[in-house]
């Protein structure tokens, strides 16, 4: 798990970590700046929506498809 980041976040009332990679949590920390959220919010919306992908997925290919949106 070398190059991996891990970070606690609370989704439904309940602590969990995710771990990525540092280029993701830039383009999270980006997506969610650029929504006027929090990381934190930005990651529950993630959550909300990611189906039966895990968490860590979810996240990466949201911020994949969010980058892609702004080439």
């Amino acid at each position: 798990m070398s190059g991996l980041r891990k970070r606690s976040v609370l989704l439904s009332g309940h602590a969990t970590s995710i771990a990525l990679e540092p280029e993701f949590w830039a383009v999270l920390e980006a997506m969610a700046t650029a929504r006027g959220q929090s990381l934190a919010a930005t990651i529950v919306g993630i959550d909300r929506g990611r189906g039966e992908r895990t968490l860590a997925s979810a996240c990466r290919i949201a911020a994949l498809a969010w980058a892609q949106t702004r080439v």
